[in-house]
């Protein structure tokens, strides 16, 4: 009774990573694909390329931070949306349901959005700094790499438009988790923070001893479901900076080798990489924290 969903799952999901895993493994271009095959004369020479090749490491470098940095704002947003939330008042429900535009939006309507947004000619952050902030000149938030900054009289460049990218990514994806964080603290018995508040605790108090322990599971689960979303990440980045200005992440790297080289071996190779240190991260993270978020 289960061969029609295996025959599907054969069909739609363990034949193309075999078939991408052999093209990993094979001299294969765009104009000889069509007499490449499952066997094949195998080599490793696609991995020493991407490997050896300029970039790649500052592209996985570039994607960490990008996962790390936008997992983490995604998360943090979605959990002081969902306790600033979480007491009953008048328009509550339609507060909660325009939380979720940022995630329902269509990607490409979001990113021309927010493109035409920190336009350094007409955009409305522009002005507005240019009007009212008394910057000096407009920035490029999508095609600077680096923005010079004083702080403190120390000159430091920041990376403007990977910033951007992150923010982008921490506001698109930030009700995914105030969804899930809700969710989970609809489920807190009132009779421990009403307890606690005999007992004199504070906001802080209550929210570090009795509210953190009961969202400690789900924010694992978030943490591990948004980082590998974020690592795979390639259509924000692309529709927002075609991963210039130094934005280029794996992902568009790979889509880069594909389209614009027509390099499909060495494309299927950097996909397959990524999925490696993918896994391998997950692995890291499941041994070192796992065992704790069961005990949570």
């Amino acid at each position: 009774m289960i061969s029609p969903t295996v025959i599907i799952v054969v069909a739609a999901v363990v034949l193309p990573i075999i078939w991408a895993i052999a093209l990993a493994f094979q001299r294969v271009r765009l104009i000889n694909i069509r007499g490449t095959g499952f066997i094949g004369e195998y080599t490793l020479a696609n991995f020493a390329n991407v490997l050896t090749s300029p970039g790649f490491l500052g592209a996985l470098f570039t994607t960490l931070i990008y996962s790390v940095v936008g997992t983490a704002l995604a998360i943090g947003i979605g959990l002081i949306a969902a306790l600033a939330l979480r007491k009953p008042f008048p328009g509550r429900g339609l507060i909660r349901a325009s939380l979720l535009l940022p995630y329902v939006a269509p990607v490409v309507a979001a990113t021309f959005v927010w493109s035409t947004m920190l336009n350094p000619q007409f955009g409305v952050v522009n002005w507005f700094g240019t009007m009212v902030l008394g910057w000096e000149d407009p920035v490029a938030f999508l095609s600077d790499r680096a923005l010079p900054v004083s702080i403190f009289g120390w000159q430091v460049e920041l990376p403007i438009a990977l910033i951007t990218v992150i923010l982008f990514e921490g506001w698109r994806s930030f009700p995914f988790a105030f969804l899930f964080l809700t969710a989970r603290l609809q489920a807190v018995p009132e009779v421990l923070d009403e307890a606690a508040r005999i007992d004199g605790a504070t906001p802080s108090q209550r929210f570090r001893h009795i509210l953190l322990p009961q969202l400690l599971p789900t924010i694992a689960v978030l943490t591990v479901l948004r980082f590998i979303w974020t690592f795979n990440n390639f259509d924000d980045i692309y529709l927002l900076t075609g991963g210039g200005a130094g934005t280029e992440v794996v992902s568009v790297r790979v889509f880069d080798y594909l389209t614009a080289r027509g390099d499909i071996g060495a494309a299927a190779a950097q996909a397959l990489l990524l999925a490696v240190i993918l896994a391998m991260l997950v692995g890291v993270y499941l041994k070192l924290f796992g065992r704790e978020e069961e005990q949570a």
